[in-house]
Protein backbone atom coordinates (compact mmCIF):
# COMPACT_ATOMS: atom_id res chain seq x y z
CA UNK A 1 0.00 0.00 0.00
CA UNK A 2 1.42 3.35 -1.06
CA UNK A 3 1.56 5.92 1.71
CA UNK A 4 2.96 9.44 1.86
CA UNK A 5 3.49 11.01 5.28
CA UNK A 6 4.31 14.69 5.62
CA UNK A 7 5.81 16.20 8.77
CA UNK A 8 7.65 19.23 10.06
CA UNK A 9 4.94 21.85 10.02
CA UNK A 10 4.09 24.15 12.87
CA UNK A 11 3.54 27.70 14.00
CA UNK A 12 6.30 30.12 13.05
CA UNK A 13 6.69 33.89 13.11
CA UNK A 14 7.07 35.85 9.87
CA UNK A 15 10.64 35.63 8.68
CA UNK A 16 11.14 32.24 10.29
CA UNK A 17 12.05 28.90 8.79
CA UNK A 18 10.71 25.36 8.70
CA UNK A 19 11.84 22.16 7.05
CA UNK A 20 9.15 19.81 5.85
CA UNK A 21 9.76 16.12 5.28
CA UNK A 22 7.90 13.59 3.17
CA UNK A 23 8.37 9.91 3.88
CA UNK A 24 7.10 7.30 1.46
CA UNK A 25 6.29 3.65 1.86
CA UNK A 26 5.19 1.19 -0.78
CA UNK A 27 6.77 3.20 -3.56
CA UNK A 28 10.26 4.09 -4.71
CA UNK A 29 10.32 7.88 -4.99
CA UNK A 30 13.56 8.15 -6.96
CA UNK A 31 11.88 7.07 -10.19
CA UNK A 32 9.37 9.93 -10.07
CA UNK A 33 9.32 13.68 -10.29
CA UNK A 34 8.15 14.67 -6.82
CA UNK A 35 6.54 17.88 -5.71
CA UNK A 36 5.24 19.83 -2.77
CA UNK A 37 1.77 21.32 -2.92
CA UNK A 38 -0.13 23.51 -0.50
CA UNK A 39 -3.72 24.39 0.20
CA UNK A 40 -4.28 27.74 1.90
CA UNK A 41 -7.46 28.19 3.94
CA UNK A 42 -10.47 28.45 1.65
CA UNK A 43 -8.40 28.10 -1.53
CA UNK A 44 -7.48 25.45 -4.07
CA UNK A 45 -4.45 23.25 -3.72
CA UNK A 46 -1.47 24.66 -5.64
CA UNK A 47 1.93 23.51 -6.75
CA UNK A 48 4.78 24.96 -4.71
CA UNK A 49 7.91 23.19 -5.93
CA UNK A 50 8.97 20.16 -7.92
CA UNK A 51 12.14 18.11 -8.35
CA UNK A 52 12.84 15.75 -11.22
CA UNK A 53 14.60 12.40 -11.04
CA UNK A 54 17.73 14.18 -12.22
CA UNK A 55 17.50 16.82 -9.52
CA UNK A 56 16.23 19.73 -11.60
CA UNK A 57 13.89 21.96 -9.66
CA UNK A 58 11.21 24.51 -10.33
CA UNK A 59 9.21 26.74 -8.04
CA UNK A 60 6.08 28.80 -7.92
CA UNK A 61 6.90 32.46 -8.37
CA UNK A 62 5.60 33.20 -4.89
CA UNK A 63 8.26 31.04 -3.22
CA UNK A 64 11.28 31.45 -5.52
CA UNK A 65 14.39 32.37 -3.60
CA UNK A 66 12.82 31.38 -0.28
CA UNK A 67 11.99 27.67 -0.60
CA UNK A 68 14.25 24.80 -1.60
CA UNK A 69 13.06 21.34 -2.55
CA UNK A 70 15.43 18.40 -2.25
CA UNK A 71 15.36 14.64 -2.18
CA UNK A 72 17.35 11.86 -0.54
CA UNK A 73 16.89 8.76 -2.65
CA UNK A 74 18.78 6.61 -0.16
CA UNK A 75 16.15 7.40 2.46
CA UNK A 76 13.19 7.57 0.07
CA UNK A 77 12.46 11.09 1.33
CA UNK A 78 11.63 14.48 -0.11
CA UNK A 79 12.15 17.74 1.75
CA UNK A 80 11.08 21.37 1.55
CA UNK A 81 13.25 23.97 3.26
CA UNK A 82 11.20 27.11 3.77
CA UNK A 83 12.93 30.35 4.73
CA UNK A 84 11.71 33.93 5.12
CA UNK A 85 8.22 32.67 5.73
CA UNK A 86 5.29 35.02 5.21
CA UNK A 87 1.71 34.93 6.48
CA UNK A 88 0.61 34.09 2.91
CA UNK A 89 2.56 30.82 3.21
CA UNK A 90 0.02 29.60 5.76
CA UNK A 91 -1.46 26.39 4.38
CA UNK A 92 -1.58 22.63 4.66
CA UNK A 93 1.43 21.28 2.77
CA UNK A 94 1.40 17.97 0.91
CA UNK A 95 3.92 16.00 -1.08
CA UNK A 96 2.97 13.93 -4.10
CA UNK A 97 4.13 13.05 -7.56
CA UNK A 98 4.65 15.83 -10.04
CA UNK A 99 3.27 15.60 -13.56
CA UNK A 100 -0.19 14.49 -14.62
CA UNK A 101 -0.92 11.65 -12.19
CA UNK A 102 -1.05 11.60 -8.40
CA UNK A 103 -0.78 9.08 -5.64
CA UNK A 104 -3.33 9.07 -2.84
CA UNK A 105 -2.86 12.25 -0.84
CA UNK A 106 -1.39 12.05 2.65
CA UNK A 107 -2.74 13.96 5.62
CA UNK A 108 -0.48 16.91 4.99
CA UNK A 109 1.28 19.07 7.54
CA UNK A 110 -0.06 22.41 8.74
CA UNK A 111 2.16 25.47 8.42
CA UNK A 112 0.96 28.62 10.14
CA UNK A 113 2.92 31.84 9.80
CA UNK A 114 1.75 34.40 12.31
CA UNK A 115 3.07 36.81 14.88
Amino acid sequence: QVQLVESGGGLVQPGGSLRLSCAASGIILRIYTMAWYRQPPGKQRELVAAITTGGSTNYADSVKGRFTISRDNTKNMVYLQMNSLKPDDTAVYYCNKGGASRLNWGQGTQVTVSS
